[in-house]
């Protein structure tokens, strides 16, 4: 059994991750991976059930938030909340984005060590991807915020491929445009749901423990777990990409 941050050893995540270079390209999903966002939608979902009369009355906890809403697409969420009434909870939950992001302009805050990881990626000149199961408006607006936009070379939205997370497509798509290889190629994620997608494109996959239980996530089967973006783990993981593509290293 995995402790909390997936106990895998330093030097086990650094393998897994050196076997990819020469490394391409870096992929990441947007809600809980740049930004700790759970905590908006888990409010945004709580106030407006209320106001409905969802659960009888009774506020919804963040288990079931993390449980029935986290790292899924707005179509399950609608189908998991309003079974006979798609079309209700399809526009409950364009009520709900319309709130998060007016919540998001006021109270959004990056995931510790982004800007460093950022910055590790354009030193080596990597092409980069967000790849959210969000709605563009979201994604957008997020990586406009954080000042991430000249940053990604593509936004993939789930809702535009065939298929969304937990499926593999978004990621696929994400190579295609990036004209990449999967086998130089790794994705960071913070929920089961997007690390399954990633595991299932092919691609070995960081875990941000941000909210979602390690356990949970460990069973999606992603190559090590972090507690964010200045956790030791990823370092000794991407020096060893460095060592092994011969590259200079300037991480620590």
């Amino acid at each position: 059994m995995t402790a909390p941050t997936g106990e895998n050893s330093t030097e086990s995540s650094s393998l897994s991750l050196a076997t990819l270079a020469p490394l391409q390209a870096v992929l990441f999903d947007v809600d809980g991976t740049l930004c700790d966002s759970d905590p908006l939608h888990y409010y945004a979902f709580r106030e407006m059930l209320l106001e409905i009369g969802y659960n009888g009355g009774v506020p919804v906890d963040e288990e079931w938030f993390i449980k029935t809403i986290a790292g899924k697409h707005n179509d399950d969420i609608a189908s998991a909340l309003f079974p006979d009434d798609q079309e209700r909870g399809l526009k409950f939950c364009d009520d709900k984005e319309a709130m998060f992001r007016r919540l998001v302009k006021e109270q959004l805050k990056p995931i510790d060590g982004v800007y460093k990881v950022k910055k590790w990626i354009e030193d080596r000149g990597l092409k980069r991807a967000a790849v959210t199961n969000a709605p563009r408006l979201n994604g957008e607006l997020i990586i406009e915020i954080l000042g991430l936009k000249d940053f990604f070379d593509l936004l993939i939205i789930g809702s535009e491929c065939e298929r969304a997370k937990p499926n593999p497509d978004p990621y696929l798509k994400a190579l295609e445009l990036l004209k990449v290889s999967k086998e130089h190629t790794f994705i960071f994620e913070d929920s089961a749901s997007g690390i399954k997608a990633g595991v299932a494109a092919g691609m070995p996959v960081v875990g941000l423990a941000t909210r979602n239980p390690p356990h949970i996530l460990m069973e999606a089967k992603p190559a090590f777990l972090i507690k964010d973006y200045e956790d030791p783990k990823l370092w000794a993981a991407l020096d060893d990409i460095d060592k092994k593509s011969g590259a200079t290293t300037t991480t620590v």
